[in-house]
């Protein structure tokens, strides 16, 4: 498989997301910001990487500027599409999650072709929030 770059104004559209329906994504990122002090960011984005619910935790600083962020959630949903192009032979992600130095990311493929972000501090339990998320999108 070659490599691929995304550019950053270029909009993808990506057919990967599982079948959550009728949800409230705001209120779903309210809950999920109350599961866990660690957990700074919960949001929504659509195909184009912009944020379209939820948001950032009262008082806790951005690590990336808006445009920062719409690429990484770009490439987010770029990673999403080549899991999906596997799915035939080993199944549909669920979730997928990521350490960095000073954060965790962890994404959710949702419906109607947008992706849940959270982020959470370092040292947070990434798989009891996991597990949680995964119990709260089941509803």
């Amino acid at each position: 498989m070659q490599g691929f770059a995304i550019e950053p104004n270029s909009t993808i559209l990506i057919r990967f997301f599982l079948p959550f329906q009728n949800m409230d994504y705001d209120n779903l990122c309210k809950d999920i910001l109350e599961l866990d002090q660690n957990i700074r960011f919960a949001g929504v984005c659509d195909d184009t990487g912009e944020i379209r619910h939820g948001g950032q935790r009262q008082g806790v600083g951005n690590l990336l500027s808006s445009d920062e962020t719409k690429r990484s959630n770009l490439q987010a949903l770029a990673r999403w599409s080549l899991r999906n192009s596997l799915s035939p032979k080993i199944g549909k992600g669920k979730y997928a999650m990521a350490e960095y130095e000073k954060i965790k990311r962890i994404t959710f493929p949702l419906e109607e072709y947008h992706l849940l972000l959270i982020t959470t501090e370092v040292n947070a339990d990434h798989g009891k929030i996991i597990d949680k998320v995964l119990d709260m999108l089941k509803k």
